[in-house]
C-alpha cells in the first residue's frame, strides 16, 4: 500500500519485509552534536521499533540526520513509529539546544527488493561516518551500529561485505546529502 500527501515523499506499508528509513533534521541544522541527544534518540528509535513489534538492526546518527534498516510487522505502523520517534526526540532536542521548530524535516523509506539491494543500503548506512567526516575507522564511532556487527562475525566478513557489495559508494540518496 502507498500513501501519497503533496510535499512529502510516498511511504510504502509491507508487512514482513527490511526496511531503510533516513530522516534528516530540519534545515540541515546539525542538532544532534551532543553524545547525549545521539544516546537518548538511539533510546527511542529501539524503543519505538519495540513497541510496535518491529525489529531494529542496524542504525547510524549523524548530527543532523539519521539512518536505519529494521523489520517491520506491520507496515502500517511505519508512520506511527516515526510520529513517535520524531515526537519524542523533537522534545528533547529543544530541551537542550532550544531550537526553533520544527525539529525535524520528514522522513524516507525503502524497501530493499534483494540481497544486493539490502547489502548496499547497509554498507552506505554502516560508511556514513566516514562519508560525512566524522572518523577514518568505523570502530571509532559509537553512535552505529558497526561495532556490534564488527564484534559479532569479525573483521574478516566485514571485509567481504563490503567487497561483495561495492556500489555503496556510487549509491546516491538525495535527502543524505546534508
Amino acid at each position: 500500500m502507498l500513501k501519497r500527501h503533496p510535499h512529502t515523499p510516498v511511504h510504502l506499508f509491507i508487512d514482513d519485509t527490511s526496511y531503510f528509513i533516513t530522516s534528516a533534521i530540519y534545515n540541515k541544522r546539525h542538532l544532534l552534536v551532543h553524545s547525549e541527544l545521539k544516546n537518548q534518540l538511539l533510546t527511542i528509535i529501539q524503543e519505538s521499533f519495540e513497541l510496535f513489534n518491529w525489529k531494529l538492526d542496524d542504525w547510524v546518527i549523524l548530527d543532523n540526520h539519521y539512518h536505519v534498516i529494521g523489520m517491520s510487522r506491520k507496515g502500517t505502523d511505519l508512520s506511527k513509529i516515526m510520529g513517535r520517534i520524531h515526537s519524542h526526540s523533537a522534545t528533547l532536542i529543544r530541551q537542550v539546544t532550544h531550537c526553533e521548530l520544527p525539529v525535524w524535516w520528514n522522513y524516507w523509506d525503502y524497501c530493499p527488493s534483494h540481497e544486493k539491494d539490502y547489502f548496499t543500503r547497509l554498507n552506505y548506512l554502516l560508511m556514513n561516518p566516514i562519508k560525512h567526516g566524522y572518523v577514518d575507522n568505523l570502530n571509532d564511532y559509537p553512535f552505529s551500529s558497526f561495532s556490534r556487527l564488527f564484534n559479532e562475525v569479525g573483521r574478516e566478513t566485514c571485509v567481504k561485505q563490503f567487497q561483495t557489495y561495492p556500489e555503496y559508494k556510487q549509491l546516491v540518496i538525495e535527502e543524505d546529502d546534508l
